[in-house]
């Protein structure tokens, strides 16, 4: 067992997610059969995740799905699970993120008082009304939990069995699924070694590799953390709280491109399945304070380094589930530490929103103040971070003393500030310098110009690299839409090698992208009420909305058209403000002339739009008639650092992807709203040849 070299020499420098597929995983809405209800599911579509380590890596393509794809018309809210509990005479007090009551799945022992709050272990999601048991682990809908409620007081029970959640039966090849599965996991913790195990060598270079040289091996012991030499990958365990019974497990590899370390990371069960709080087994009952950091090596850093318990996201930065929310209710104070770059300073202030800001702070990134792991191998006091660590609530009214670490925060991390770079679009990095958390994007173009297929290629690009996405397709499908999507993503035509469908397929579906189920007018709170609903569920960072006409037909005004749009804009630009999530909002211009460029002021409606804005796109087309037109994208207006500028697109119809031309037509950027013509330079060309043809008929005529 050797790494090259090269380990030993240079930092870990890069972190990524690898995903292997094994066969496409659905988003099933499962009805349970205690008896018929209507449930109500959000209006959401899942490419799900499917994040597999397999030692055969192929599976079956199954076709056959038991699915139910509604939308809410009428969300749940805390109020309303109030009144029911209450009608109902059951006993709860209210808890961060859940509400608190008995279980039950359990019979409570003889002489217990019902009133105990340390006997309530069935939390309530305040805001999905979804139902988990600690004791037992039985979790469900907020119809599920009305359903049991009306089964024990209609038959006078106490208490139901566990059990009496029944979802739909697996098929046979579900459950030969689980049963490999399950097999495999075993095989793999079986055959894993615990570290002080290894000849001495062996551990110390698997330590340096994987940045844990301070870490020792009674803290590697302590979380279970054991080495798995078939694939050279430390294995971090998922142990059930009840019995430390293994109930899945996470592989972190590494390996060496070029200079750089690179990390990958592979789970079982699959992803969208693996909900495991690293560390929490070694949580005592009656602890309430605890740190949350994003990386299971950071979570033992801090661990051995404060004796604090510490808790490791499964997910990194990138999503809290809600599922996980109910375990972190008996802590008073959660520290989030979440790592030491941009983009983790702002996932934590994001979930500390989730978690309930009077009971969160957040550890501010910095030099002095990297990751719990690098901290520890620098030398640095573990501690004395965690003593500096600031309240993530605040007043309305605040000093320059308060913004002043977030202004130098900006000014030396200038390219993590500007936002995700797209790999596709490299002009558009020049003029916008990247995508933006809490930005709203209006973007227009001509009639069948291609906007959709151009927006759906921008935010594919942005997909790619790990931006939470959901789509508000109004105007086509949603299975035209995700045709066009994964064409660009395979950048071939798949209807033309139908062998190579599955394979696509299953990498799509890694994609952390959603659709909602809407199609044609819709109601702008209705819509609006769904997208809250994946920001929480989901953590979704950017929000495209095709298109804003189709949404404006059932809104309920008694004024004009123009008012109800400008309604529903800043319905969009708090939106975004609020849930720091990009939101990107198609509208169609208003009729120009064909020979004319659109500006700003072609936005359909008023100039609202353009107002709220933070950046306004152009697709601009030249139509021409012996050959395809050609089209150009114009940054109109950029509010991040004001350049604005155009760029050539040209146009793949095999792909039905944009890539900007390499001809003569280069990026010209400025400082100002206005630009001057995207197509001079088609002008000057004609004019240059037709000067050349005058001159030569002259010397034809001498």
């Amino acid at each position: 067992m050797q790494w090259p070299v090269v380990f030993l020499k240079k930092p870990i420098q890069i972190f990524k997610e690898m995903f292997i597929p094994r066969r496409p995983i659905y988003f099933i809405m499962t009805q349970r059969q205690l008896r018929p209800v209507n449930i109500q599911t959000p209006a959401l579509v899942r490419t799900c995740q499917s994040t597999f380590w397999n030692l055969r890596f192929q599976r079956n393509y199954k076709k056959d799905l038991k699915t139910s794809l509604e939308y809410f018309e009428n969300p749940l809210n805390v109020t309303e699970i109030r009144q029911y509990l209450k009608s109902k005479d059951i006993l709860f007090y209210d808890g961060y993120c859940c509400l608190h009551t008995a279980t039950l799945f359990k019979q409570r022992s003889e002489g217990s008082d019902s009133t105990e709050r340390d006997k309530f272990s069935l939390f309530i999601d305040k805001t999905t009304g979804q139902f988990l048991c600690k004791e037992t682990l039985v979790e469900g809908t907020w119809e599920d939990f009305q359903d049991c409620i009306e089964v024990m007081q209609k038959e006078g029970r106490s208490f139901l069995s566990p059990n009496v959640l029944v979802g739909f039966p697996d098929t046979e090849e579900e459950q030969e699924e689980k049963e490999m599965d399950r097999r495999e996991m075993q095989q793999i913790w079986s055959n894993s070694i615990v570290l002080s195990d290894l000849p001495e060598d062996d551990a110390n270079l698997i330590k340096i590799m994987f940045g844990i040289g301070k870490i020792s091996n009674g803290t590697l012991k302590k979380f279970g953390v054991r080495f798995f030499k078939p694939t050279k990958s430390l294995v971090f365990p998922w142990l059930c709280n009840r019995n430390n019974s293994i109930k899945g497990l996470k592989l972190l590899s590494a390996d060496c491109h070029g200079d750089d370390v690179v990390y990958s990371e592979a789970t079982f069960p699959k992803p969208n399945a693996y909900h495991n709080l690293f560390g929490l087994s070694l949580v005592g009952p009656k602890d309430n304070e605890v740190v949350l950091t994003g990386q299971e090596i950071d979570a033992m850093a801090v661990s051995q380094a404060t004796g604090l318990p510490s808790v490791a996201l499964p997910k990194g930065v990138s999503c809290l589930p809600p599922v996980l929310l109910p375990y972190l209710e008996q802590f008073r104070k959660i520290t989030l530490w979440l790592g030491g770059d941009l983009r983790c300073w702002e996932a934590s202030k994001i979930f500390a929103r989730k978690l309930g800001l009077k009971r969160c702070s957040l550890i501010r990134p910095g030099d002095s103040q990297p990751c719990p792991s690098i901290a520890l191998a620098k030398g640095i006091v573990l501690g004395k971070i965690l003593k500096a660590s600031i309240p993530a609530a605040h007043k309305s009214i605040i000093s320059f003393r308060q913004l002043r670490e977030d202004v130098f925060g900006e000014l030396t991390n200038k390219d993590q500030v500007s936002g995700i770079k797209w790999t596709r679009f490299p002009e558009l990095n020049k003029i916008l310098k990247g995508h933006r958390k809490g930005e709203l994007t209006v973007f227009t173009g001509p009639t069948g110009s291609g906007k959709t297929t151009f927006i759906s290629e921008y935010a594919l690009d942005l997909c790619m690299q790990g931006v939470n996405t959901l789509w508000g397709s109004f105007e086509i499908n949603n299975v035209r839409l995700a045709k066009i999507i994964l064409t660009q993503f395979s950048q071939q035509r798949l209807e033309e090698s139908m062998d190579h469908f599955d394979e696509w397929a299953d990498k799509f579906e890694e994609l952390p992208l959603y659709f909602m189920t809407f199609h044609g007018q819709q109601n702008i709170k209705t819509v609006t009420d769904t997208m809250q609903h994946a920001v929480y569920l989901y953590d979704i960072s950017h929000v495209v909305i095709d298109n804003l006409q189709f949404m404006m037909g059932q809104e309920n005004f008694s004024l004009d058209k123009f008012s109800v749009q400008d309604y529903i804009i800043s319905n969009f630009r708090k939106f975004a403000t609020d849930n720091s999530c990009h939101v990107t909002l198609i509208i169609h211009p208003r009729k120009e002339e064909d020979d004319k460029d659109l500006q700003t002021a072609s936005i359909f409606g008023t100039a609202k739009a353009s107002q709220e804005a933070d950046n306004v796109l152009i697709l601009q087309e030249k139509k021409l008639v012996t050959r395809p037109g050609r089209r150009f994208l114009q940054v109109a207006k950029n509010r991040f650092d004001g350049d604005v500028g155009v760029f050539p697109l040209e146009f793949n119809k095999i792909s039905l992807t944009f890539s900007p031309t390499t001809g003569k037509i280069k990026l010209r950027k400025s400082k100002e709203e206005t630009l001057e013509k995207p197509l001079q330079a088609d002008i000057t060309e004609k004019e240059g040849k037709k000067k050349k043809k005058k001159k030569d008929l002259e010397v034809n005529t001498d």
